[in-house]
């Protein structure tokens, strides 16, 4: 039975790297993936899934009012030999998109990965994590590490000094140069290690 499953974690963990290996997977095996980025994530280019380990891969980039059950389902029309739908950053889905691959998955029997960020840097969830922890089938977290040591839980939005930004829009993109994994009692003492 097919099932959506959501990929959560704080910055830093590797989702995107779990992503391509898991595409690599299934290709390895001779079943087509269909990989999505929203457009929105332009850092490494439109419809670029890269990771800090330096692996890349082409995807599908999608829009903010894009349908994902249409366009999901376009592609398994296309390629009928497509096992697997992998989403990164799916934190910025809409609610709309979330639903449309629920749809997918139960209406066409292929399974969906979903890989983003529960909450933003000012402890904000994203509309997409929260309708994925509502529905999916199955929610994984994928752990990495505070530099005290602890789990880290928590996405700090740091400037160029490495002090915490409290304040500002909801989606800011950015790396390292602009974010850090904290655990919980870093992120409120505004503890960035830096």
């Amino acid at each position: 039975m097919a099932k959506l499953y959501f990929y959560y974690s704080a910055m830093n963990a590797g989702k995107s790297t779990v992503l391509l290996q898991s595409s690599y997977n299934y290709e390895e095996r001779g079943m087509d993936t269909f990989l999505l980025i929203p457009d929105i994530d332009h850092r490494d280019g439109i419809g670029v899934i890269a990771t800090r380990v330096g692996l890349k891969k082409q995807a599908t980039a999608f829009s903010e009012s894009e349908d994902l059950f249409v366009l999901c389902k376009q592609r398994l029309q296309e390629k009928p030999n497509t096992r697997c739908v992998l989403v990164d950053e799916a934190q910025f889905l809409s609610k709309e998109q979330v639903f449309g691959l629920a749809r997918f998955v139960d209406e066409c029997g292929v399974p969906v990965l979903a890989y983003g960020l529960r909450a933003d840097y000012r402890v904000t969830p994203f509309p997409g994590s929260t309708y994925l922890l509502a529905v999916a089938d199955e929610l994984i977290e994928l752990k990495t590490i505070c530099h005290c040591g602890r789990k880290a839980t928590m996405n700090m939005r740091i400037d160029d000094h490495g002090r915490q930004i409290k304040d500002g829009q909801q989606v800011v993109i950015g790396g390292n140069e602009a974010f850090v994994a904290t655990c919980r009692r870093c992120f409120f003492k505004g503890d960035s290690g830096k």
